[in-house]
């Protein structure tokens, strides 16, 4: 028995658990409130790709004669399917990779009409690893799967989301709540089934619902339903990412025949005194609210009547996924974009660097809303604390960190607190292509366990980059992009097109500057978004400084996506097939040469862009440009000096030979005596380990105590073999 029972509904990922559930836990756990939490997605997929469960879609009645010819075949087949799927389920689990050989032996798996993309298999994924190719079959074969449901049973499923379109922007109730007045679906019958037996056995006092996306509202409203109707006197809540962006203007009461309370933005405040008035109610005091929407008096009311204040990043414990089955998530590669194998393949544990973002500026971002708007870092010894804590209770060493933005300066600081602790991690984030992303700080990064960054490119054209307020320029984006790849992390750029007063010209000239990027190599990977004006940006609160006109609706649900006129009159969806297919090609390495035109049905015009435009945005060379501020780290201890003489014509007399044992390499340089004696104390004293580091200033002048001309040794051959080997980072 437990005081609250927190739940994601289905679907989000399958490789991995959302995390607002076990933010809260671990909040909960500071505060010793009991509570249980689930992944109601996963335990519906495991039960759905079973034995049992594909047995139900097949004893399922359907029109086998007016079916499709894919359905008719996997019908035929299902046998097969029924033969091998408590096989496979276990492989993409990490259980029996020996399968991995069968499965890729082409004469395992029954196939139907997704393996009929196996053509361009090989120039996608080229010769990737036996077990990557195989659960890239296993997808393909569970796709089939899928496609036979949705065509056939319950046209609603998708494995990261489910009935998607009821949840996307839905101004009124109306067409979700005729959903949920109508029979239970084919997957709601296991959902519900599920979701009865763990509210029986926990049995809980609250019920939290986390609804991070559209695609999981429609099951969270079904789970509430079957709760007051068996369990009327539970009490259920909702929060989540979906409730903080969409539901802030909620006036209808229907809402509330499911949900007794919605709360907004970060959820452990309000969730704590919804905790104090359900479990331990005071009947002469008034209820304490935060940021919570609940029924009085057939009214909808917003209570934010407490004046607590919302608990620091520090305070809100480390998150727990206690309870969640981390060992049967099944990982799955789904397309060869490089990018996307990080969110579908592999378990991450999932931290926060700062809440918020430390920019807060582009016009597109929802940058009003508090989860964005108020930016609180948390210090790197607390943040590491909480990955070496995770380590211990999930084994798992992989680090997502879902900031909107991670900070530079934070991650440099976490890189070095890695390093310090000798920790062996695995971890990536998203970041702002900013110019205090050096060489040297992807470096740094780099030796600390990063291996990937995704950051937004978004249009990449100057004029719209300053009107987005993006703070960046394209030239920028191309000496970051290069750092990054030159320290061998990978780069996902997200990109956009159709934004307010965009033209055709600078949408032909953006994807020209994309195609620099990936056939310079410094960009492995990206995706095209169309522009969407939503209600709490800038773009969406003063539409008329960008040129666009809102098509206005009465708001009772939700309130997110906007419908709107943009006064260039250019149709931006028909340039979607063109751009996506140029990049698969680019993110490939291969038709760099075809013209733009190409990749079009229609005429376009010609890019204004020069074909070298990045390739001479990097030419400009910062490495012998002195910085007394910049903070000098020292990242070896293997060091070997030698003094020896050197007799020669031109120069006899003593010097030192230093050789530095790197990892993959040894560096061997030569200095006078007296130097290499002054660099090897500086060694000693500043090593990774000590928290302080020196200022190249402070270095100058410890140098020039002894010795003159600092900028002389420090840009000398020696030492900028010691940089480039990054046996000497400038931070």
């Amino acid at each position: 028995m437990k005081d609250l029972l927190l739940i994601t509904p289905p679907f989000t990922q399958l490789n991995t658990p959302y995390p607002a559930t076990a933010y809260i836990k671990g909040f909960l756990n500071t505060k010793n409130i009991s509570s249980y939490q689930m992944d109601l997605g996963i335990d519906v997929i495991l039960e759905l790709f079973s034995k049992g469960g594909l047995q139900k879609v097949f004893n399922k009645e359907i029109d086998l004669q007016n079916a499709s010819e894919n359905t008719q075949r996997i019908y035929a087949l299902r046998e097969e399917y029924l033969k091998t799927i408590d096989q496979v389920i276990p492989f993409l689990q990490g259980k029996s990779p020996t399968l991995a050989r069968q499965i890729c032996s082409m004469n395992f798996l029954p196939e139907a009409s997704r393996f009929n993309q196996l053509d361009d298999m090989e120039f996608a994924f080229g010769n990737m690893g036996l077990q990557d190719k195989a659960k890239h079959l296993v997808t393909l074969y569970l796709e089939d799967i899928s496609d036979y449901i949705v065509e056939n049973i319950d046209s609603d499923f998708g494995f990261s989301r489910y009935a998607e379109r009821l949840g996307k922007s839905a101004n009124s109730f109306d067409e979700l709540y005729s959903k949920l007045s109508d029979q239970q679906t084919f997957i709601d019958d296991f959902t519900l089934t599920i979701l009865q037996g763990k509210i029986e056995s926990v049995q809980p006092k609250l019920v939290c619902f986390s609804i991070p996306f559209p695609g999981n509202l429609y099951s969270a409203f079904r789970c509430a339903q079957l709760i007051k109707k068996n369990f009327p006197n539970i009490k259920i809540a909702m929060g989540g990412g979906f409730p903080n962006t969409e539901l802030r203007e909620i006036k209808d009461q229907r809402v509330f025949e499911f949900f007794d309370f919605i709360t907004l933005d970060d959820g452990e405040l309000p969730l704590e005194l919804l905790c104090e008035n359900i479990l331990h109610p005071e009947p002469s005091e008034e209820p304490q609210y935060k940021r919570t929407f609940l029924i009085e008096n057939q009214e909808v009311v917003y209570k934010n009547n407490s004046k607590r204040h919302d608990f620091k990043q520090a305070d809100i414990g480390t998150p727990d996924y206690t309870d969640l089955k981390l060992d049967q998530y099944i990982s799955v590669i789904e397309i060869a974009n490089p990018m996307h194998s990080l969110w579908s393949d592999g378990r991450w544990n999932k931290l926060t660097m700062a809440h918020g973002c430390y920019w807060g500026k582009c016009t597109f971002c929802d940058i009003s809303l508090d989860y964005i708007k108020i930016y609180e870092p948390i210090s790197a010894k607390i943040l590491v604390d909480r990955m070496e804590e995770l380590i211990k209770t999930t084994g798992e060493t992989g680090f997502h960190f879902v900031d909107e933005a991670a900070p530079p300066a934070l991650m440099r600081e976490v890189a070095l607190e890695i390093l310090r602790r000798n920790l062996v991690v695995t971890w990536w984030t998203n970041i702002r292509f900013e110019k205090s992303f050096t060489r040297d700080l992807c470096y740094l990064l780099k030796l600390s366990g990063c291996v990937a960054v995704s950051g937004g490119l978004e249009v990449a054209s100057d004029r719209l980059l300053k009107l987005i307020d993006k703070g960046i320029s394209v030239e920028q984006v191309a000496k970051v992009t290069r750092n990054f790849t030159e320290a061998g992390i990978m780069i996902h750029a997200y990109l956009m097109y159709g934004y307010p007063t965009q033209t055709i010209q600078e949408t032909i000239d953006s994807m020209e500057m994309i195609r620099q990027l990936f056939e310079m190599g410094i960009l492995q990977s990206g995706f095209w978004h169309q522009f969407a004006m939503t209600a709490h940006s800038p773009v969406g609160l003063n539409p008329e400084e960008f040129g666009v006109t809102p098509i206005k609706q009465e708001i009772l649900f939700a309130n997110n996506d906007i419908d709107f006129t943009d006064k260039t009159g250019i149709n931006h969806d028909k340039f979607s097939s063109g751009l996506k297919k140029s990049l698969f090609n680019y993110m490939h390495g291969i038709n760099f040469e075809l013209p733009l035109q190409e990749w079009f049905d229609f005429k376009i015009p010609r890019t204004t862009i020069h074909p070298d435009y990045i390739h001479d945005s990097l030419l400009e060379d910062e490495d012998f440009k002195f910085k007394g501020n910049s903070k000098i780290v020292f990242l070896t201890k293997n060091v070997i000096a030698e003094n020896r003489v050197k007799n020669k014509k031109k120069y006899s007399g003593t010097y030192t030979l230093l050789t530095f044992h790197l990892k993959t390499n040894i560096v061997k340089v030569e200095m006078e005596q007296d130097k290499a004696d002054w660099l090897m104390d500086i060694l000693n004293e500043h090593s990774i380990d000590n928290q302080k580091k020196p200022t190249a200033q402070q270095l100058k002048n410890q140098f020039e105590e002894n010795f003159e001309d600092f900028e002389l040794f420090w840009f000398s051959k020696p030492m900028q073999q010691l940089k480039e080997n990054g046996v000497i980072l400038s931070l």
